[in-house]
């Protein structure tokens, strides 16, 4: 599972011999490339069982992280990765929140991390229909010559925050120099006139108030995806293929019908509904 930006992720592995058997290494290094390829090399340590090592690396960087750990004597190495968060996921609902519907016991929390990662994957598969909910900061890059308007990649669009000129020589805007729609994204220039690009935008989105039909929509799919994780041939309680929409695109998984008509009962198949 994904670490929380700013924790410590524990990172372990083993030396072996050529045939397979646990020993202790003449020397141990591992080194951690972060996501902007630069590289830090944490002090590692052999644990209480001989042949087994492990590193302790700060977090510092959200993305994707790479481990490589080299032993000598004997000369054996190991490949590996790790996931961090930025630093707020978007996420629809609590972990409470996730549990509470999941009918977690409350001193069960054995899988409080799987339930989070799920939590984000149903929050995808909600803004899959109806755009950005969560509230976050995002940026695009606006590639145009000259325009009255232009639009937003992301909508609803709640307000700009920044906008950088990525043209040499261009003409410089502040905030208040832009206009924007909130729900269809276009972005025009306060007093009528041409706007001048390309420029990159930072601007927040999601909605400032969560309509119960996407929370409940969120709830259906995350009690949908807690069923079928469990794998062929375990108990799948109310789960079937007249249930599920198809695989929706960029997702990788199907969501049911029942969430699919709170969001947008238009996308649902051909007589079911």
């Amino acid at each position: 599972m994904p670490f929380d930006l700013g924790a410590t992720a524990r990172l372990t592995a083993e030396c072996r011999d050529p045939g397979g058997e646990l020993i202790t290494a003449a020397s141990a290094a591992v080194v951690v490339t972060l996501p902007d390829g630069t590289t830090v090399s944490p002090l590692t340590e052999e644990t209480s069982t001989p042949g087994v090592y492990q590193a302790d690396h700060v977090t510092t960087a959200p993305g994707r992280h790479t481990v490589r750990w080299l032993f000598t004597g004997p000369a054996h190495a190991y490949t590996d990765m790790f996931d961090v968060n930025e630093l707020a996921p978007p996420a629809l609902m609590s972990l409470a929140t996730g549990r509470k519907h999941l009918k977690k016991a409350p001193n069960d929390t054995a899988d409080d991390e799987e339930i989070r990662d799920w939590i984000e994957a149903c929050t995808r598969a909600v803004e899959q229909f109806v755009g950005p909910v969560v509230v976050r900061q995002v940026s695009d890059v606006l590639r145009f010559s000259s325009t009255r308007s232009v639009a937003l990649t992301l909508i609803p669009a709640l307000d700009i925050v920044a906008v950088t000129q990525l043209r040499a020589g261009g003409p410089a805007y502040t905030v208040d120099d832009l206009v924007l729609d909130p729900e269809t994204g276009l972005v025009e220039h306060a007093d009528g006139g041409l706007l001048y690009g390309p420029l990159r935008v930072d601007y927040r989105v999601g909605r400032l108030i969560v309509p119960a039909n996407f929370r409940n929509a969120g709830k259906i799919i995350l009690q949908h995806l807690w069923k079928t994780r469990q794998g062929p041939g375990r108990p799948q309680r109310g789960v079937d293929d007249y249930d599920v929409t198809e695989p929706l695109p960029g997702l990788g998984f199907a969501i049911p019908n029942r969430a699919v008509q709170l969001l947008d009962p238009d996308r649902l198949p051909p007589g079911v509904g």
